[in-house]
């Protein structure tokens, strides 16, 4: 019996160091792995020295072009069994591609988050204005959404945005496949080992600087809050850690005021564990915060936005603070600094947290069962999804023509 065939077209080259997109798109990986595919991963990006070696794991990798009929080519000899779409604008770029030269080829898309939703609040942010329905129905949500249609399956990794996407623009759940960050279980003899309150100094934040919500939470982190912080804790430091350090981040490094750009570091584990408290107080953005769930995992309880924490704890308690307000988010971050039993009683609950919540274990036979379902069953599924077929037809792809229109000029 011939193996299965995946083929996933990335944005990027995946960069678990550097982004919780990276670490997601591993952990993606590793699903199809474990169910037996081979896969090849593909994208138009360019490598860089922080690029996981794919290659260690048994993965075939190509570099592919933009706008250029090689890539038909291509995926007509590879003929995937699936083909894993890694954000919608690549499935905006090669979605009409595999479509026409496999048409029996299931197509899963991985939002990786709800795009139009972080826009809107950026947007919303930037007019100094609450964030309503005429923010989210902006250009990024009409084309995201376009693409959920054309697809067989989405996979949403927060249960906020799956609720978004199914009462405000009434998509069909079946479309639609919530599949958050996959972690192992936490074990006490593991928790045992950490370093302990007494013995863990600073705080810290870290994310990829040239994801705009991250560089904007800096800016307002440095402005607003730390000030705030700083007046009650005159001896405590700010640690500020990421990758793609630029002019703009470095320029807010000031050691008087204990506010320290790190930049990149190859062990997010080892510095987390060094830090008494995470600060993740970000004004816009969607999906789950990788920052947070590497908080978790080390120990080190959070003090965050309610949109940093979207998605992150249910009806359990956050392993921290979920404060909004400057001035209380200060004073919730110098409490858990300050207070041992406090602190401890906060690190507890984010392992319950990932514990209850995010067991990998709990997520992979169901989502085995899905795409098995789906492999066996896509025309019955396909007929349903008559939105998707019309956003297929030839009168209503845009992207599909202004690429043929390059391919033709490039030649």
């Amino acid at each position: 019996m011939s193996s299965k065939t995946l083929l996933i077209i990335g944005f990027v080259w995946p960069e678990p160091n550097s982004s919780a997109a990276g670490i997601r798109m591993l952990q993606l990986i590793n699903l199809f792995i474990e169910q037996g595919f081979e896969i090849t991963f593909v994208t138009a990006a360019n490598h860089s020295d922080k690029t996981f070696d794919l290659s260690s794991i048994g993965l075939k990798t190509q570099i592919i072009e933009l706008n250029n009929p090689s890539f038909d080519i291509f995926v007509k000899e590879l003929n995937p069994d699936i083909v894993l779409f890694d954000r919608f604008m690549t499935e905006e770029q090669f979605g009409w591609r595999v479509t026409e030269q496999c048409p029996n080829t299931l197509r899963v898309l991985d939002t990786e988050d709800f795009h139009g939703l972080r826009k809107g609040r950026e947007l919303a942010l930037k007019a100094d204005e609450e964030f309503s329905i005429s923010y989210l129905q902006n250009n990024t949500t009409k084309r995201e959404i376009a693409s959920l249609y054309r697809c067989d399956l989405s996979l949403i990794i927060s249960e906020v945005e799956k609720e978004i996407l199914t009462q405000q623009f009434k998509i069909d759940a079946s479309l639609l496949y919530y599949l958050p960050f996959l972690i192992e279980p936490t074990i006490k003899s593991e928790i045992a080992v950490l370093p302990s309150f007494e013995s863990r100094e600073h705080f810290i934040t870290i994310g990829n600087f040239l994801h705009p919500p991250n560089f904007d939470a800096i800016q307002y982190l440095k402005k607003t809050i730390w000030p705030l912080i700083k007046t009650r804790l005159p001896n405590a430091e700010m640690h500020v850690y990421g990758a793609y350090e630029s002019q703009k981040i470095t320029q807010l490094n000031d050691k008087k005021d204990g506010f320290l750009i790190k930049g990149y570091t190859k062990d997010v584990n080892e510095v987390m564990q060094k830090a008494k408290v995470c600060l993740a107080p970000l004004r816009y953005g969607a999906g789950l915060k990788g920052k947070l769930f590497d908080a978790i995992q080390n120990g080190t309880p959070s003090v965050m936005s309610t949109i940093a924490a979207e998605g992150l704890f249910g009806r359990l308690e956050a392993n921290g603070f979920i404060e909004d307000n400057p001035d209380a988010f200060a004073t919730k971050a110098v409490a858990l600094y300050e207070n041992s039993n406090l602190w401890g009683i906060q690190q507890q609950l984010g392992f319950k947290t990932l514990n209850e919540r995010f067991n990998s274990a709990a997520f992979k036979t169901n989502f085995k069962n899905k795409i098995t379902d789906l492999s066996e069953n896509k025309d019955h599924y396909r007929q349903h999804n008559f939105t998707g077929q019309l956003l297929m037809h030839h009168t209503l792809q845009s992207t599909k023509y202004m690429s043929k229109w390059i391919e033709e000029k490039n030649s």
